[in-house]
């Protein structure tokens, strides 16, 4: 499997915190579920919008796909506003239609598509902000699938939910990895879970990748 991510000796600092993130060096391959942990604080939100080019001013060199769906934390998100799952959903093709305001026939189709993969096709007039948290973001996903379907990237996207809820939300990026062969990269506090799921885990310490293995090498241990 090629790279489909590379980060080679990444640094990045805030004006307030110098050495957020020191010299980061990951790959991550293509078809695969990675999972980043670690404490709060540690870098993982950071280093996911260095990779995004979200923050500015890293040194190194990142490689990666053009386009990334992205699925930020839930704080991040405005949930309140008035729009329809279908107008959520259809906005994640913007960034493939710069020069027109008007959603082209193959985006219209496409997003079908996705709204019957993620069984939230029959609800698709509902209001957003009338869903409750694991419907919310089983929409989202579903907004950075029109994006592409090459590689999504979600920051804690089980925070908040309850435990069977978020269990479905690991089951479905499982099933797009294997499916449909989405690479998926995410950060996750709910380490055991991810240890279930994930084929490489990427543990970050005070902004220093620490670990990097399977999940069985890391319940051995993880970072010494």
């Amino acid at each position: 499997m090629k790279d489909i991510i590379q980060l080679k000796d990444v640094c990045f600092s805030y004006p307030t915190k110098k050495d957020t993130l020191k010299h980061i060096n990951i790959n991550v391959k293509q078809g695969t579920f990675t999972c980043i942990v670690g404490e709060n604080g540690s870098g993982k939100s950071t280093l996911l919008k260095c990779i995004l080019g979200l923050n500015k001013g890293y040194t190194g060199e990142i490689k990666k796909e053009k386009i990334i769906g992205y699925l930020p934390q839930k704080n991040e998100i405005q949930t309140n506003f008035p729009a329809s799952i279908e107008e959520v959903i259809l906005s994640g093709t913007i960034s493939n239609n710069m020069r027109s305001i008007f959603y082209k026939k193959e985006d219209k189709e496409n997003a079908e598509a996705i709204m019957r993969e993620l069984e939230v096709y029959d609800i698709r007039k509902k209001c957003f902000a009338d869903l409750s948290g694991g419907q919310q973001q089983r929409v989202l996903i579903a907004r950075a699938l029109c994006a592409t379907k090459k590689i999504i990237i979600l920051d804690e996207p089980t925070n908040g939910l309850d435990p069977s809820i978020a269990k479905q939300i690991y089951e479905l990026l499982d099933k797009l990895k294997k499916e449909m062969k989405i690479t998926v990269l995410m950060v996750s506090h709910d380490i055991e879970r991810a240890l279930n799921y994930a084929d490489e885990v990427i543990e970050i310490i005070n902004g220093e990748v620490k670990f990097i293995g399977k999940p069985s090498e890391f319940k051995k241990g993880g970072a010494k």
